[in-house]
Order: structure tokens, then C-alpha cells, then sequence
């Protein structure tokens, strides 16, 4: 009697998937084969197919690598990082580092915070690397004046050659730098007052070389890019970072908002600039030496983000290769050296993460042509073996950020949910701009630092005064509408043949390369609407 209740149940689910047609539905699109005696596959379709499947299980490969970060995040969970074993009886002697070019909407800000940092003067030094070209001289020239009058111990360089770019600034820098301790800010960071204190006494253990903080963002809100993009960082400094020190693997200092030692600097062959991830390359090199890095998820330090498309394509582009660099650099030193198989490992897949953008530009290509073959082998085989690869490498995309914001908002993470097919579909987008970044690194093309232009925009209220930096738009956008216009008829060739399963991944690349190319197009439109004509086009009052 016991078991005549589940029996029932399913003799009456049975009859009801009868009843409605399901069954039959199923049967007629998944499991029915009716081109098994007409269709044999050939030559053409392998040479299509082999190379269709190789992708999918290398970008699956990267997607499955997501996973094992959130696995070594909260596996891990008791190495974080909290409170230094020890402190300094007396504070060492730490040189500030501010690398600069063409900021002049952004210098006051920074100059202003970090002069307010909590830390003896005795102490401090200040420098101003300013290798700029336009008016940012002036109001910085006039700023470290006024400060310094205040008896704030800051100093201005400028270099008329800007060779190296960042990373020759830093090395100048370094020569005429008397602190033991090297913290670095870029210009568009606002230390928070006692972000020295909070950092510094980690130095205690003698073999930490670098201590990195979280950023944070001023600007999240401002508008839904900065809203995707401060996801997409966060997952970065929460998951990837996190889970990399607590694993006890190689990371990276992020350029910024960080503490270095001297000595280990270098020790390590100093500020190097055939990278444009000079500070990646820095940080690899200070590990294979024997340095040991910090990461403090409860330092944080707020930064502003990119409020235009083309600033943000031009920022990832820029990382994009300079990783890529580093890794043909780097790579084989660690992989020739005596560190053990899982840092060895984990920094193969951190280093050539960004080949998964060709990978997506092949893919692209490949799509509709295997759609085409695998509907004459059957819609069973799509299920069993397509969609898995799919789900790896796209919703390890997904729940990889997801997992960030329920660590850093754990009342309001679900608000997350509304952000992630767009985060996705932007990651696609940026297929083009990365893949171009990508290519000319593996064959060793060189090219300038190029910054990413802020505007001291931080909340809705703000005016945009970016016609003084904003970048040409060039072709990229035209081609990136024009691929968005391929996958929409993939998307249409899906719905004809009833293959209902692989739209939502199709709509992703077609939502994103048609977000990326118009948000590129139109990003000097809107702001030319919004603003009256007497717009000021200097720079934000300096206060001195």
C-alpha cells in the first residue's frame, strides 16, 4: 500500500505526457534520426567539425578552470588573510608613488587624499610622476606647491621623454625615492586615510615583498556599464585574487592601490617595459625569487571606473595583451623552475586566459556551419555532448561573479541576477577589440601604454567633459554590428529548425557585439545632448 502512491503518480504523469503530445514531441525532435540513410558525414563536415569541438573543449577547459577558483576560494577559506603576526615599534620610511599622464580632471583628487594619509611626515615622501603633455602640468606643477607649503613632503618629476611609459616613470621614480617601502597609486584612485596603517605592519614578516589591497568603485552606480563592469572586477579581486592567495599559488600586483617592498622590486630586475602589464611581469618575477604576497580583501581602495565604451574596450585591450606578453615572458621560467605543478598550473591558465577571445572569434565562425551539420546528425547529439561544452564555458561565467557578490553584498547579491546575461553578452563583445589585442602580442607586435581616460565622474550629477580624451572610434565598432547581424541570423536559423535550446546562447553574442558596436558609436552623442553650451573645458577647480 506504502508503494502504490509514487506508482499511481507516475501511471498518471505517464498518461497525461501522453495525452498532451509530449512524447511524441520529444521522440519526433530529439530522439528521431530521419537523415541516418541519407546523410553521411564527409570530409567537409570533419574539417568543419574537429575544429568546432577542439574550441568548444578549450573554452569548456578555461570555464572549468572558473569553477576550481571558487572551489579554492571556499576550500581555503581559513588561509585569509586577516590581522599582521606582528608590528612595527616604529614605522619605516615609505615613498608614495603617483604615476601621471594627461590627468587633469582626476590629479586634485588623488593629490589631495593621499596628502591626507595617516602617517608621520618624517616619514613620507611623495612623488608626482607627471609625464604629461597637456594642462595636466600646470594644475599638477601648482598643486604639489600648495601642499608642499603646508609642509606635506611632496615632490614633482617630470619627464619630458616618456620612455618606458608607466613602468619608466616608476624606475625613475625609484632612483630619487628614499623609502624602504614603495605604495603606488594610479590617478585615478582615492586612498582612504588610513590605508598606510592598515598595510604597512604586514612588512614585519621579513619575506613579504608586496602587499595588495581591493579596490573598490566610486562611480558604480552611474550608469548600467559601470554597474556590469564593477562586477566584472569584483569577481576579479573577490574570486580570482582571493582564491590564488589563499591557495598559496602565484597573483599579481594590480598596478595600484598596493605596497611594495623595495628590495624586492630589486631583487626581482625592477620596472621593466617590454609588457604593458609591467606590473604582472613584476609581480611573477618577485615570486619565482622567493617573495612572498599579501592580498587584504578588507583593504580597500576606490577607484574610478571607465564611463565610456571605447575607455573600457581600450583598458581591456590593454590588459588583454600585456598578459598575453607576460605569459610568452614569463611562462617558461615557471615552468622550468622548481615550483610545485598546481602554481605551475594555475599560472598557465592566468596568464593565457585571454587566448579564449580568438578561441570566441573561431567559434563565431564556426557556429552556423556546425548547427547546419549537426541538424542532419540529430538534435540528441546537440544534447549530449554540444550543450555540456556550452554550459561549461558559458554559465562558469555567470555563477563565477555571482558567487563575488554574494561574498561582498550578502543581503543584496540576488540584484546581481538582473546584471549577469548582460555581463555575459559584454564579455562576447569584447571579443574583437581583445582578439586584435591578443593576436599582436603572440606575434610580438609593440605598441604604447595607451591610459584609460577618467573624468572624475562620480555620480549621475556629474558633467562629462570627455571630448578632451575621447579616443577615435576607428572600424571596430561597424564590424562588431555586422557580426551581431551573422549571429541574429543564426539566432533566426535556430528558430526555424526549431533548435529552441540554443538561443539563449545565441542571443548572448548577438545582444553583446550589437551592445558593444552601438555603445561605441553612440557613447559622444549623449553627452553632447546633455550638456549646455557653456560646458567649462578646463580642469576641475584645483584650490590653490
Amino acid at each position: 500500500m506504502a508503494n502504490s502512491a509514487p506508482t499511481e503518480l507516475f501511471r498518471a504523469l505517464a498518461a497525461w505526457v501522453v495525452s498532451h503530445g509530449l512524447g511524441q514531441y520529444i521522440r519526433q525532435h530529439f530522439l528521431a534520426t530521419p537523415f541516418k540513410n541519407v546523410y553521411q558525414v564527409n570530409a567537409f563536415d570533419l574539417a568543419l567539425l574537429i575544429p568546432y569541438f577542439i574550441v568548444l573543449m578549450l573554452l569548456a577547459s578555461y570555464g572549468v578552470h572558473r569553477y576550481t577558483l571558487v572551489y579554492l576560494y571556499y576550500k581555503n577559506k581559513k588561509n585569509r588573510t586577516t590581522e599582521p603576526r606582528r608590528r612595527f615599534e616604529e614605522l619605516p620610511r615609505v615613498t608614495i608613488q603617483l604615476p601621471v599622464f594627461n590627468e587633469q580632471f582626476v590629479i586634485e583628487r588623488l593629490l589631495n587624499a593621499v596628502c591626507r594619509l595617516q602617517y608621520p611626515l618624517a616619514k613620507l615622501e611623495i612623488q608626482v610622476l607627471d609625464d604629461s603633455t597637456d594642462e595636466t602640468r600646470a594644475v599638477a606643477r601648482d598643486l604639489v606647491e600648495y601642499h608642499a607649503a603646508r609642509g606635506v613632503p611632496v615632490s614633482y618629476y617630470h619627464r619630458a621623454q616618456r620612455q618606458g611609459f608607466k613602468a619608466g616613470a616608476l624606475a625613475a621614480g625609484m632612483e630619487k625615492a628614499t623609502g624602504e617601502f614603495i605604495a603606488i597609486f594610479d590617478a585615478d584612485f582615492v586612498p582612504p586615510e588610513d590605508f598606510l596603517l592598515r598595510t604597512i605592519h604586514y612588512f614585519s614578516d621579513i619575506a613579504v615583498g608586496m602587499v595588495q589591497a581591493r579596490w573598490t568603485h566610486i562611480n558604480r552606480n552611474y550608469s548600467f556599464l559601470t554597474e556590469v563592469e564593477a562586477i566584472l572586477l569584483d569577481g576579479h579581486f573577490v574570486l580570482e585574487h582571493a582564491g590564488r592567495a589563499r591557495s598559496n599559488v602565484f597573483f599579481n600586483f594590480n598596478g595600484t592601490a598596493g605596497v611594495w617592498r623595495r628590495k624586492a622590486i630589486e631583487e626581482a630586475g625592477g620596472w621593466q617595459n617590454d609588457t604593458l602589464t609591467e606590473d604582472t611581469d613584476l609581480s611573477y618575477r618577485a615570486q619565482l625569487k622567493g617573495w612572498k604576497f599579501i592580498y587584504l580583501q578588507d583593504v580597500v581602495c576606490p577607484a574610478e571606473l571607465p564611463i565610456e565604451m571605447t575607455a573600457f574596450k581600450t583598458q581591456q585591450a590593454r590588459w588583454a595583451k600585456g598578459l598575453i606578453q607576460t605569459g610568452k615572458k614569463i611562462l617558461p621560467r615557471v615552468l622550468k623552475s622548481d615550483q610545485p605543478l598546481r602554481v605551475k598550473l594555475e599560472a598557465w591558465y592566468h596568464l593565457t586566459a585571454n587566448l579564449s577571445y580568438p578561441l570566441m572569434i573561431l567559434l563565431s565562425v564556426l557556429l552556423l556551419p556546425a548547427m547546419i551539420i549537426r541538424f542532419y546528425q540529430g538534435w540528441f547529439q546537440m544534447l549530449y555532448i554540444d550543450l555540456p561544452l556550452f554550459v561549461a564555458s558559458t554559465f562558469s561565467v555567470s555563477s563565477f561573479y555571482l558567487v563575488s557578490q554574494r561574498e561582498l553584498f550578502p543581503k543584496t547579491w540576488p540584484r546581481a541576477l538582473l546584471y549577469l546575461p548582460f555581463l555575459m553578452a559584454l564579455g562576447v563583445g569584447l571579443t574583437i577589440t581583445n582578439t586584435r589585442a591578443v593576436v599582436e602580442a603572440l606575434f610580438g607586435k609593440q605598441t604604447a601604454f595607451t591610459r584609460t581616460p577618467k573624468y572624475r565622474v562620480e555620480s549621475k550629477k556629474d558633467r562629462v567633459l570627455a571630448a578632451t580624451y575621447r579616443r577615435r572610434l576607428g572600424w571596430v565598432p561597424f564590424l562588431e554590428l555586422l557580426i551581431g547581424g551573422y549571429f541574429a541570423l543564426t539566432v533566426y536559423y535556430a528558430l526555424v529548425n526549431e533548435n529552441y535550446i540554443t538561443v539563449p546562447f545565441l542571443l548572448l553574442f548577438v545582444v553583446g557585439y550589437w551592445y558593444t558596436g552601438l555603445m561605441s558609436l553612440l557613447q559622444g552623442r549623449f553627452a553632447r545632448l546633455s550638456l549646455g553650451a557653456n560646458t567649462n573645458t578646463k580642469p576641475f577647480p584645483v584650490g590653490v
